[in-house]
């Protein structure tokens, strides 16, 4: 099955060419890259976010396939969805699910259930795609996308990535794609981000959930992030770097009602 754009010309330019002209003005090409276990990036309108994810990406040595985790916005499918087969089309082209890695995490997963309709219309993975495309290097991915959010179902999840990818031969990466801080002004915002952050940093999945939860910070995609750190943890993580931070108000202007953004490597 191919699983079609949903939020080109919305989200990101609708054409390869609008496509191109956006990944040369986001990414910076010409840094050192390394090798890493996991890492966070945002979701939001390239002109937005965009520079921040294209700064994690651009520092990473690409895998031959990344586990990209986003929280379900839309409501629609099942609490936890995974695609095993099939691939997403975007204006730059297809690229496929990887079924080996897919079908091998849920069958891991106590929590992971096959469901198309919670992907359909859900954009924080789409958004990734076009961006990684951007680098010319082929690879594959198992798209997972969260609405439960208690944190044994983020646990659950993990686990069942991190022994999937301990028993694959291939170079794998697991993304959470998430948004930090939602309408409120830029020092709340700040204030707010650092306190999920610093969580992250720490490679702590138990203080993000719990600090998230009981702060009222309203990071859509921590449950995706919870689960990432799980993963990232299982496999031997030691560290963190905050690459890049930013908000809506650095193209806005407006400092009274925000949305962050976090982009984070894991090594």
């Amino acid at each position: 099955m191919i699983r079609r754009a949903a939020v080109a010309g919305s989200f990101y330019g609708g054409t390869r060419e609008r496509l191109r002209a956006q990944a040369a003005d986001l990414i910076k090409w010409d840094v050192p890259k390394a090798r890493a276990v996991g890492a966070v990036v945002p979701h939001a309108g390239y002109i937005y976010s965009g520079k921040v994810a294209g700064a994690v990406y651009a520092r990473l040595a690409f895998p031959d396939v990344f586990v990209i985790l986003g929280p379900n916005h839309t409501g629609l499918g099942a609490g936890a969805a995974i695609m095993t087969y099939g691939a997403w089309e975007t204006p730059l082209g297809q690229v496929p699910i990887d079924t080996d890695l897919a079908r091998a995490i849920q069958r891991n997963s106590q929590t992971l259930e096959e469901d198309v309709l919670g992907h359909q219309r859900e954009h924080s993975i789409e958004v990734q795609l076009p961006l990684l495309q951007a680098f010319g290097v082929p690879f594959s991915f198992v798209p997972i996308c969260l609405f439960s959010s208690e944190y044994a179902a983020c646990r659950d999840v993990g686990l069942a990535i991190a022994e999937a990818v301990a028993r694959s031969d291939r170079g794998t990466l697991v993304v959470a794609s998430t948004d930090m801080s939602h309408y409120i002004d830029q020092a709340q915002a700040k204030v707010k981000d650092q306190r999920a952050i610093d969580a992250i940093l720490a490679v702590n999945p138990e203080h993000l959930h719990r600090v998230v939860r009981e702060e009222g910070i309203t990071m859509c995609g921590f449950h995706p992030t919870t689960a990432m750190l799980v993963a990232a943890r299982e496999l031997g993580a030691t560290s963190t770097e905050l690459v890049s931070y930013a908000t809506s108000a650095d193209v806005t202007k407006d400092y009274s009602s925000v949305v962050g953004y976090a982009g984070l490597i894991i090594r």
